[in-house]
């Protein structure tokens, strides 16, 4: 990463991420947008027994809409559902355990949810970021299994069901930290590079913003967005990162501020009139890239991004 990039990224974030950031994009919300009710509309959100996914769930709950929590932890996740239906009163929330670094077992629990359910909105929210290299049970390197390839799997199996649906959303929560990163297709799984966990997230949350605007134009009937929710405190950062939370802590939005551009996309009748397949912050589309920063890619990288990711998905069905 050049330093032109840390540094615009940097003074970027301080300004526009934090708490701050937010309380000022907000004086231009206009708040009819979430004052909606979606009874009969189905749910998705992965990862939504803590942070942003449970405050994007339980607030779509509290509007009436059905949700299915796709969490890895069993004891957890059923914390999360027995909050959530108690603040909400709603009691169509369904829990689906499931890890999404394992590829067949997200084959499978796709093929099982579109026997069984109906689905208007798919929340790709659920990451990790593991700061060593570690590999999962099939060899994969595990935030690269469960950042983009992961994503890239329950998106692709969930399609069929989405186009049947009114009003089909698909909302991956991508990353500010994307725009330090120019997609690369050559080592995906960290082979060949000196591992740094930072950097390698990064990198995953630029490959989903590129799956985002490939699918966009791949299935025009569904509405697709990615995201990037500010610099928020939640169990993941304080984990993963716990010298950036420690130096920012108070200046970190809520989870539920973190959450808003989710629900914005996911409820609102403004969003699908946006073009598909654009990034967002605060709920306005903005650049996927820094000014002078070349992090821009090639359509062939893209198209190899796509055609690697389509033949590992495929080996794992």
């Amino acid at each position: 990463m050049s330093l032109y990039r840390s540094a615009a990224w940097l003074a970027k974030g301080l300004r526009e991420y934090t708490k701050s950031g937010y309380e000022s994009a907000a004086k231009d919300f206009d708040p009819d947008d979430l004052e909606v009710q979606v009874p009969g509309r189905a749910f998705l959100v992965t990862g939504g027994n803590s942070g942003i996914g449970k405050a994007t769930a339980t607030e779509i709950a509290k509007r009436g809409g059905t949700v299915h929590l796709v969490c890895r932890d069993q004891s957890r996740a059923e914390g999360a559902k027995g909050e959530i239906i108690r603040e909400s009163g709603n009691q169509n929330i369904f829990l689906h355990i499931l890890d999404l670094s394992d590829p067949k077992k997200i084959w499978k629990f796709a093929e099982t949810f579109k026997q069984e359910h109906t689905l208007n909105v798919l929340i790709n929210n659920a990451g990790c970021m593991v700061n060593k290299r570690e590999l999962t049970e099939d060899g994969l390197e595990k935030n690269f299994a469960t950042n983009t390839l992961g994503v890239y799997i329950l998106t692709t199996a969930l399609i069929p069901v989405l186009e049947k649906a009114h009003d089909p959303r698909v909302i991956t929560v991508s990353s500010g930290g994307m725009l330090v990163q120019k997609l690369s297709i050559s080592d995906l799984q960290s082979e060949r590079t000196a591992f740094n966990g930072t950097m390698v997230y990064a990198q995953n949350k630029r490959q989903q913003v590129v799956l985002t605007e490939r699918w966009a134009q791949q299935h025009p009937a569904i509405h697709f967005s990615s995201m990037h929710p500010g610099w928020v405190d939640t169990p993941a950062v304080r984990q993963s990162m716990p010298g950036f939370h420690a130096r920012l802590k108070d200046r970190l939005r809520s989870a539920a501020q973190g959450a808003d551009t989710v629900l914005w996309l996911a409820l609102s009748s403004a969003a699908p009139l946006q073009p598909s397949g654009q990034f967002f912050q605060d709920r306005k589309p903005v650049p996927t890239h820094l000014p002078l920063a070349r992090t821009s890619s090639l359509p062939a990288e893209e198209e190899k991004l796509m055609e690697v990711l389509g033949e590992l998905a495929q080996r794992f069905k």
